[in-house]
């Protein structure tokens, strides 16, 4: 067996890992076998008591022709495991290895197809909802939830002007551009928005998709006793990334960092890997999913991301670290690639464990709990949920230096923060008022604004807040002749700089 028996009895019960005594209790060993077949597979060990002793079957021969019968007789459609009998310690153990089914969903039949069909959470079983069943039956057909037409709905339902804004020109949303991004496909002669579509750039999208929201919360210590400040997000899906990071931001403590040639903000909570985790949960949520929305919650220690919907059948934790993707969501995860708000589907998970360790923070952790997946991400110190009247921001705790940052820069970056906020009152755009400051001292190209910003890669949002600036004229291009030269910037027009002189006597 690979692995052997010793690496199994090693390891914890789990998603694909059970132990059992004997076989006196058939249905919790059929159902775990139906929940391994619909979800990502799994090895059940008979023999093995609660206290992981191996105390081995008496009539091993028999025993596993009774277990192949039973499975043959119970389970629907038929289900055909890997039965052996393994030799440990001079006792047998039966070692049933179940595989990822291309027939699911499998159910118990006594119980029938609606309730006997079960999934593995962790290191139990549970029965399916109607949804999930329609999810696994989606599954072995090939065809993603939000790939799926509304035909009662038509182009008029969608906001194509707010779709474009946030593509740019360099990329017109033409008729045949909708159809290539699945946005519209043909039905019946007609052309009909999908899912993904009305989940996008819906206009009335939670009439249809009423849980698909952001609820954000800051809390006061590492439970949610008490809450501190909290917002509801209900934006169209590619903007809610920024405006879930500006909420974190306003709770987060920021710094100035003088020590190298440049200016740069450090944050108490890891950015990047914030906003990998978030796009994960808006890319591969379960909007088929009723009862709770997408969640984020920021504790003293540790901030957690929540999204409707457990691993897709076949999926594992463990592959998701590796990189391995299996996409719920194609409209979604392929509108999010041409917005640049992913760069490579399925590598998202992986950067995530990579950046947590080159930082030096605690693993970041991955758990079904209930019918959801929950992300969370743990800070290197706790911070308080105090905040500073002065710039909207908790105090600082602790002695005169954080990660090394002189207490000399405090005093500019709270009046940095007040400035930042005046701005954002002004031009209705959080990420707009940064883009404005980071470019007070010094022109600056798309590329190094993102950096500066803390994006891996220059965002459809930020695309759009430049091109907003420079319709207001508060910033223009370097080279308004080559617009789009690789050696572009933008700086502050004089209209831009009387902005801050004003924002600033404010």
């Amino acid at each position: 067996m690979n692995p052997p028996i010793t690496q199994l009895l090693a390891a914890a019960e789990g998603k694909t890992l059970e132990f059992k005594r004997d076989l006196s209790s058939p249905r919790n060993i059929l159902k775990t076998l139906v929940a391994f077949a619909n979800s990502a597979g799994g090895q059940l060990l008979i023999g093995i008591d609660d206290d992981r002793k191996v105390v081995g079957v008496e009539r091993p021969l028999d025993d596993e022709e009774r277990l192949c019968n039973l499975i043959a007789d119970s389970i629907s459609p038929h289900l055909v495991p890997n039965v052996e009998i393994v030799t440990h310690e001079d006792k047998s153990v039966l070692v049933v290895e179940t595989f990822p089914s291309s027939s699911r969903p499998h159910y118990l039949k006594n119980e029938g197809h609606e309730k006997g069909v079960y999934v593995r959470l962790g290191s139990s079983n549970r029965q399916a909802s109607p949804e999930l069943i329609a999810e696994l039956r989606r599954s072995t057909s090939g065809v993603a939830f939000d790939e799926q037409p509304m035909p009662a709905l038509s182009i008029n339902d969608l906001n194509i002007d707010a779709a474009q804004r946030m593509f740019g020109p360099e990329h017109t949303l033409t008729e045949e551009a909708l159809l290539t991004l699945r946005l519209l496909v043909r039905e019946q002669g007609r052309l009909v928005p999908t899912k993904g579509a009305i989940l996008l750039f819906g206009k009335n999208r939670e009439q249809y998709f009423p849980d698909a929201w952001v609820q954000c919360g800051r809390f006061v210590g590492t439970d949610k006793a008490r809450i501190f400040d909290h917002t509801e997000i209900h934006s169209h899906l590619p903007s809610c990334v920024e405006e879930i990071m500006d909420f974190l931001k306003k709770h987060a403590m920021r710094a100035a960092d003088f020590s190298g040639v440049q200016r740069k903000d450090v944050w108490s909570i890891p950015l990047l890997i914030l906003r990998e985790a978030i796009v994960n949960a808006l890319v591969h949520a379960d909007y088929s999913h009723q009862g709770a929305p997408i969640r984020v919650a920021f504790f003293d220690d540790r901030i957690e991301i929540e999204n409707p919907g457990i691993l897709v059948p076949g999926m594992t934790v463990e592959a998701m670290k590796r990189g391995v993707s299996n996409l719920r969501n194609r409209v979604i995860a392929r509108v999010f690639r041409e917005l640049r708000l992913i760069e490579q589907w399925g590598s998202g998970v992986s950067r995530i464990f990579r950046e947590a360790q080159e930082q030096g923070l605690p693993e970041p952790s991955i758990e079904e709990i209930g019918l959801h997946l929950r992300f969370t991400v743990y800070f290197a110190h706790p911070m308080t949920a105090e905040t500073a009247v002065t710039t909207g921001h908790p105090k600082e705790s602790g002695d005169d230096t954080t990660n090394g940052v002189e207490s000399e820069s405090r005093l500019e970056s709270r009046l940095e923060s007040r400035l930042e906020s005046r701005l954002e009152s002004r031009l209705e755009s959080a990420l707009a008022a940064r883009v404005v400051l980071l470019l007070i001292e010094q022109p600056a190209g798309k590329a190094q604004l993102a950096q500066m910003l803390g994006q891996k890669t220059v965002s459809g949002t930020l695309h759009r807040q430049i091109k907003s600036l420079l319709e207001q004229q508060f910033i223009e291009m370097t080279l308004p002749e080559k617009p789009n030269s690789r050696l572009q910037q933008y700086r502050l027009t004089p209209q831009g700089r009387a902005l801050v002189a004003e924002m600033k006597g404010d």
